[in-house]
């Protein structure tokens, strides 16, 4: 499972001018179960998204099709960790330690 932390590098005026295109990148990856859930960082400097996925390039591949990281108003950082604790609702996406 992977954390993505975005971290905005432009102003909240040029962000706010690619959430459309963002919201739409999102809601595709959504759709394929990628993302589990995703929002703002409060303060508002830039947001996470929670994610599944086997490997890690793969994971930093991706992110990189964010128009906002196309159009360099944001930074990710790309964690991953391994889940062996998880909610009731979210137990088909517990991993084992190996």
């Amino acid at each position: 499972m992977f954390v993505l932390e975005l971290t905005y590098t432009a102003p909240l005026e040029r962000v706010d001018e690619l959430m459309a295109d963002h919201v739409t990148w999102l809601r595709g990856h959504y759709d394929s179960g990628t993302f589990l859930a995703s929002g703002r960082k409060v303060p508002r400097d830039g947001g996470a998204i929670l994610a599944v996925g086997e490997d890690a390039s793969a994971m930093e591949e991706l992110v990189k099709t964010d128009p906002f990281a196309i159009a360099g108003v944001c930074e990710y950082r790309v964690m991953q960790f391994v889940a062996s604790n998880v909610a009731t609702d979210l137990e088909k996406y517990r991993e084992t330690l190996s």
